[in-house]
């Protein structure tokens, strides 16, 4: 296959240059009945491409055409068997693989430090999860892969799970030793799942971690957005051998998915794709370099510290994405989120997330070595003007987060009616949704789980801290949702 051909892009066009007189949805007619201050932002170009499941175009529901043709091309330049475009982000990739994976009733082996998303797919499939435990990183504070022996354990002590997920890599570029791990699943004759939303990158550049169907995986899911170059929201699905039926995993895919998919997004998949088949070598290289420099010029500002290899341990922080910078602050008597919001407030500096010890940068492909020089100079301004040389008054680390113990299964508690009490009187009473601190959103407590006086002990300390919350009905926390006995 031709990896310089875009079939979606290239049939959009060839649609919009044809004047079409336009009777069909949506309704902005290509841009003519578009809201004017939003076409003076986009530009006509993006309405034109702006269509539905016309004649030539194809069908994500039923590809055969260009779309089934952009996919076999996503396949190849990833080395998968197959290949599907997704418009509900990688949310609804990992979802729809947890739905193939297993039947209701069955388990999941997965890091308690999950995306959300992945909460998500475990009400929709039914499956009861077996968290293991990831390692925390040293000073950094940050959860890092889970170990290959906690891996090992979990799959002897439960013969009958369905899968394994993983990670890879986390949020904060480190990956764990997934060939390793793979060989374990691989053992167990289970599938092993990767949620990639962070890495279709590392496919294209040797100095970068290895791709996890390289690895071993079964099944892979890629925010393109993040680390490729598409629009927000387009990612794609990987399968690789046969561990995962391709067909329950399509059938997943259009139980969950939009019936009117954005084929800007798609567009942009191919579009993207093509690129980083034919110049992600070169452009990885470029990111490589700017973000060695910026590592290094960092490593020089007094009071922070830069994520690298010497914080690497042979398992659960095997290697790390060398893009994903992780700057420690907590040294200089900030929080994370207070450097972040300095940043942003003194030099328009945007950082991708902080938390209690840290900020997480994330050049992307088109990073420039002055862009990076400039946020060298806010970090030093950050240093020299707010640096206080003492322990920063942060909220609770994610070391203290208290253990969980379930006392109801998962889509049970989910469904269960449910009731509003007091933050501050409901230890005693089972949770009815899930609790994240946010960033970087992993749950605390799930649906199902005890909530005990250790947890809104910690939960109070985070809200008193400034965290923000992702999941309660209740967003300040104030009061959580617990299952009406």
């Amino acid at each position: 296959m031709d990896q310089n051909r875009a079939p979606l892009l290239e049939a959009l066009v060839k649609y919009a240059g044809s004047s079409p007189l336009r009777f069909h949805v949506p309704g902005h007619g290509g841009g003519r009945g578009a809201p004017e201050d939003l076409l003076g932002v986009a530009g006509p170009g993006v309405f034109d491409i702006d269509v539905t499941e016309l004649p030539g175009l194809d069908d994500l529901n039923s590809p055969a055409g260009v779309i089934a043709r952009a996919q076999e091309l996503a396949a190849q330049a990833f080395g998968a068997d197959r290949s599907f475009f997704l418009v509900n982000g990688t949310t609804q990739g990992l979802q729809a693989l947890i739905m193939a994976a297993g039947r209701p009733g069955g388990k999941l082996i997965l890091p308690r430090n999950s995306h959300r998303s992945v909460v998500g797919g475990l009400v929709l499939a039914g499956l009861d999860p077996v968290f293991t435990a990831p390692a925390v990183v040293r000073d950094f504070n940050f959860a890092a892969g889970v170990p290959a022996g906690e891996i090992q354990r979990a799959v002897r002590d439960h013969p009958d799970a369905c899968a394994v997920l993983c990670a890879h890599p986390t949020y904060y570029g480190t990956v764990g030793d997934i060939q390793k791990i793979s060989g374990i699943v691989r053992a167990a004759g289970i599938p092993l799942l990767a949620d990639e939303a962070h890495g279709c990158h590392l496919y294209f550049h040797r100095s970068y971690p290895a791709g996890a169907l390289r690895a071993g995986a079964d099944g892979t899911v890629q925010s393109v957005h993040k680390t490729g170059g598409s629009l927000t929201q387009s990612s794609l699905l990987h399968l690789k051998g046969r561990r995962l039926d391709e067909d329950r995993v399509s059938a997943a895919l259009k139980l969950i998915q939009t019936s009117s998919p954005s084929y800007i997004l798609m567009a942009s998949l191919d579009a993207a794709r093509r690129r980083l088949a034919l110049h992600g070598s070169d452009l990885l290289q470029a990111l490589l370099e700017a973000s060695s420099e910026l590592r290094a010029e960092l490593d020089r500002v007094e009071g922070v510290e830069v994520f690298g290899p010497g914080r690497l341990d042979g398992d659960a922080v095997f290697d790390y994405d060398p893009s994903r910078v992780v700057v420690r602050v907590s040294a200089l008597g900030l929080t994370g989120r207070q450097a972040a919001g300095w940043l942003m407030s003194q030099h328009g500096i945007y950082v991708e997330m902080a938390d209690n010890d840290n900020i997480v940068l994330a050049p992307g492909l088109g990073v420039t070595r002055e862009e990076c020089r400039r946020l060298v100079r806010g970090i030093k301004d950050l240093a020299d003007r707010e640096g206080k040389g003492s322990a920063p008054a942060a909220g609770p680390g994610l070391g203290e987060i208290p253990p969980a113990r379930a006392a109801m299964r998962l889509r049970e508690a989910w469904f269960a009616p449910s009731r509003p009490v007091e933050i501050a009187g409901a230890a005693g009473t089972v949770c009815a949704e899930w609790v994240a601190v946010y960033p970087p959103g992993i749950p605390v407590i799930l649906p199902g789980e005890e909530v005990t006086a250790e947890m809104v002990n910690y939960l109070t300390r985070a809200r008193e801290a400034g965290a923000k919350f992702q999941g309660p009905a209740d967003p300040g926390l104030d009061w959580i949702r617990v299952i009406d006995s």
